[in-house]
């Protein structure tokens, strides 16, 4: 129970003043127990923090990945893949991570958010699979690139619903078809077959 509301008020924490407002004596304040019991249950704020990590990151993971699994066709689970983040943007889940983000983490907090950051990835490639890009990890790096960009657009003050719907349009345009170039025909001579490097001397006119 008061592990629970340690994570509770340390999400407040982080949502109403950054990571520089999440301490040991702020937790206390915020759960009524004394600083000495913070520490029975947490050795430190990176504890706390690796945590939040733990227990969140995997949530909004899912939330994506349930918005996707309500879809059937290969582009509608890349519009929900797309319009379940940006929409998470104003959640106090997302807030909490990009306040963690911004804070000195240790490397088990990194490198959850490293991991959570590369399973959101994945959720889509199977879907760009399914619409035949030959390298979709590659594509599915580049669409999480533009969500982001979207998300930052978002957290600066922009509307959410034209960000979205600006979005929506870059990312299913550019992945609904695959059209890879055709390699360019050789020249063809006068007789319709393709033309033949000759040496130099031989095009030179005879004596």
């Amino acid at each position: 129970m008061q592990h629970a509301a340690l994570l509770d008020a340390a999400r407040a924490l982080l949502d109403e003043g950054g990571f520089a407002a999440l301490t040991f004596p702020a937790l206390a304040e915020r759960t009524g127990l004394a600083r000495s019991s913070v520490y029975e249950y947490f050795r430190s704020r990176a504890a706390v923090v690796e945590e939040l990590c733990a227990v969140d990151l995997p949530a909004w993971v899912a939330e994506v990945e349930n918005a996707m699994a309500a879809v059937e066709d290969p582009a509608g689970k890349i519009a929900a893949y797309v319009h379940r983040q940006l929409e998470l943007v104003g959640d106090r889940t997302h807030r909490v991570v990009v306040a963690i983000s911004t804070g000195e983490l240790d490397a088990g907090a990194r490198e959850r958010i490293r991991a959570a950051h590369g399973r959101i990835v994945e959720l889509v490639v199977s879907a760009l699979a399914d619409l035949g890009h030959p390298d979709p990890m590659l594509v599915a790096s580049l669409v999480q690139g533009m969500v982001d960009a979207a998300v930052r657009r978002i957290e600066c003050g922009a509307d959410g619903r034209e960000v979205t719907a600006a979005t929506l349009g870059l990312v299913l345009g550019g992945v609904a078809e695959v059209r890879l170039p055709e390699p360019a025909p050789e020249p063809a001579d006068e007789a319709g077959e393709p033309a033949v490097d000759q040496p130099a001397d031989e095009l030179s006119p005879t004596a």
